[in-house]
């Protein structure tokens, strides 16, 4: 699934790597808020403080998503599942487990984990960002505080959707695989799902571009891309240890 990889860190025992396409996507979200999102939002600012704000928001989206996949990798362990690190690459970041949860509530708790830590993080962002504003805060820090808990805010929304290998295709994954005993089948119908949502993602792409929405589309058709290989990936992983 990766490639080159660097460790980073260690902490709690988990060893934080970043894939080597981790460099694009941070690339392209500096980017993305430095030339569209922050002079949209707040006018009349060097371009260079654009970058740096750019820059920072990315730095603190990672920080996000080490928190978020830290909330899986400890629940994980908190049932018993050996934890082989954390690695960020493409589009997110993977807590990556040497098998699967044992048993339907471990994967609804593994699985919903994250979201919380996300929840709390979007809260926390919002209410510092509050704070700057109401005392007079400046505007580059207020609007780098108030990215970040709009975008911890997206990743729960979206993390939350019932397509696998997303959080939420797991959690109905719990259910299901709950209801008839068997996780091969519940797989099956939440990776199919995971791959009819890359699709239609892949097509929002498409249409955005021929809006004219260049940035909007890169990022929606490569996400798509990314989500419907993986859930295919995701199934076949399954079957093999079974």
């Amino acid at each position: 699934m990766f490639g080159k990889r660097l460790t980073l860190f260690r902490l709690f025992g988990f060893a934080v790597r970043v894939d080597a396409s981790w460099l694009i996507i941070a690339a392209l979200v500096t980017w993305t808020l430095a030339a569209g999102v922050f002079p949209r939002y707040l006018e009349g600012l060097a371009p260079w403080v654009y970058w740096v704000m750019g820059g920072s928001a990315a730095l603190g989206l990672f920080a996000s998503i080490v928190f978020h996949e830290f909330a899986h990798s400890l629940v994980a362990r908190r049932y018993g599942l050996p934890m082989k690190g954390i690695t960020l690459f493409l589009f997110g970041g993977v807590a990556e487990m040497s098998d699967e949860p044992p048993t339907p509530p471990a994967e609804f708790w593994i699985a919903i984990a994250g979201p919380l830590s996300s929840l709390f993080l979007a809260a926390a962002f919002y209410a510092s960002s509050s704070l700057i504003e109401v005392v007079g805060g400046q505007a580059v820090l207020f609007g780098v505080l108030g990215y970040l808990a709009w975008i911890n805010l997206v990743l729960v929304l979206f993390n939350m959707v019932p397509a696998f290998p997303l959080d939420g295709g797991r959690v109905l994954r719990s259910a299901l695989w709950g209801w008839r005993k068997d996780m091969r089948w519940a797989t099956r119908v939440v990776t199919l799902m995971g791959g009819w949502f890359g699709i239609l993602l892949i097509g929002l792409g498409i249409g955005s571009f021929v809006l004219g929405n260049f940035i909007g589309g890169v990022w929606w058709f490569l996400i798509g891309l990314c989500l419907r290989q993986a859930a295919q990936g995701s199934y076949q992983q399954v079957v093999v240890r079974q």
